[in-house]
């Protein structure tokens, strides 16, 4: 069995609420999904396959590539499965691999007791089969072995990442509490952005919302910021299949002609951190970078396009009563500077939200880490909503 031609289930994971954007470019990469969750997506796929969703997805956390599913009551059932797979045509000689686990079972009250079996068993099969064991440890710089655990069903993957791919690797200088890469990219395709017109990025922080943007427009990929991927370390791994998907990347970048992105921010320190993530990301010259007041940030007038704002709200920054304040200028300025935009606000607080004092068209569901967050949709009228109504039909 060739796991690189061989077809089994693929578990793509990603951050909650991801997963309708995370759908939609696995099906923009020619794939059939079999089921989407809350969490990911599942298709069918060789190794090969994993090889091309590491390089391309934007959404995306892990690439999993299935070994096997199996009952176990205890860990116990988990060792046996384990031992009976041909782990030596899996893991390189001389090797190394980590476990990694998702356990819910009431047998175990500690996760790494699962993956101390799993390792045994992995082990035991090596030694057997080899007269020597690979090397292991925490650290996902081999072959990765990822362990689903719930009740009594259980299902064993090759990690075909290693590190997650929701950090897209360009970002050098995070900033002040970032937007994650693939949280940034997943409320872009959310939006009504069509990639041309302008995309206008008041309070840019480090840059990364911009910055995605552009990655998005010109078809950049995130595989070409990362050079390591968990599939790499395995038997049989060949370099040219990764070397042709890179190339075929590099020859996917397109050229927007006038195309128009601006990122401000009130801090030096921020655009300066931004400019430098961007120059990272090979985007510097396709993003206007200022330091400025958000209600002073340049939008191009008679365009159209998309306002899009990532505001402090109160739970990692910012002081909430001061900024009430700022909320009601955010609604000032997409009232009296965004005309014919799209405008978008990314918020944690939605009592915060209420002081923007526009209706919103659409409220669209994310996370940051733990924080249940919207992003706001604002349809901006240029002059009253009669006149632009008439001019629109």
């Amino acid at each position: 069995m060739s796991l690189y031609t061989t077809k089994a289930p693929i578990t793509i994971t990603c951050h909650k609420r991801i997963a309708p954007y995370l759908e939609q470019e696995v099906r923009e990469l020619g794939f059939t999904i079999d089921e989407t969750f809350i969490t990911g997506v599942r298709l069918t796929g060789t190794i090969n396959d994993c090889i091309k969703l590491n390089l391309n997805l934007r959404c995306a956390s892990q690439v999993l590539y299935s070994l096997k599913q199996f009952f176990a009551d205890n860990a116990d059932d988990v060792y046996k499965n384990v031992l009976a797979l041909p782990w030596e045509n899996i893991i390189p000689d001389p090797g190394y691999f980590s476990i990694t686990s998702n356990v819910m079972n009431d047998t175990i009250n500690n996760s790494m007791f699962a993956n101390l079996r799993v390792k045994d068993a992995i082990v035991d099969r090596m030694r057997e089969k080899r007269g020597n064991r690979p090397n292991t440890g925490a650290d996902l710089i081999g072959t990765v072995i990822h362990l689903f655990w719930k009740n009594e069903q259980a299902e064993l993957f090759i990690d075909t990442s290693g590190d997650s791919l929701a950090r897209h690797g360009y970002r050098k200088i995070p900033g002040r509490a970032p937007m994650l890469e693939a949280l940034a990219a997943a409320t872009i395709m959310a939006t009504r952005w069509d990639k041309v017109s302008p995309f206008v990025n008041p309070m840019c922080g480090s840059g990364t919302v911009a910055i995605e943007a552009a990655l998005i427009a010109t078809n950049t990929r995130p595989g070409l910021f990362r050079l390591y991927y968990a599939f790499m370390h395995l038997q049989g791994y060949d370099k040219e299949i990764y070397l042709q998907e890179m190339e075929l990347l590099d020859r996917q970048i397109k050229e927007v002609p006038d195309l128009k992105i601006i990122a401000t921010d009130y801090s030096d320190m921020a655009i300066t951190n931004a400019k430098r993530n961007a120059v990272a990301a090979g985007v510097a010259d396709l993003i206007t970078f200022s330091i400025c007041d958000f209600a002073a940030t340049p939008t191009p007038k008679g365009k159209g396009g998309v306002m899009f704002m990532n505001p402090e709200y109160g739970e990692r920054l910012g002081n909430e009563p001061e900024l009430e304040a700022t909320y009601a200028r955010i609604g000032d300025y997409m009232k009296k500077e965004c005309g014919g935009y799209f405008g978008y606000v990314f918020t944690g607080n939605l009592d915060l939200a209420k002081k923007i004092g526009l209706k919103a068209k659409r409220r669209i569901e994310f996370y940051t880490s733990t924080i249940d967050c919207r992003l706001l949709e604002y349809e901006l009228y240029e002059g009253t909503r009669k006149t632009a109504f008439e001019d629109r039909v």
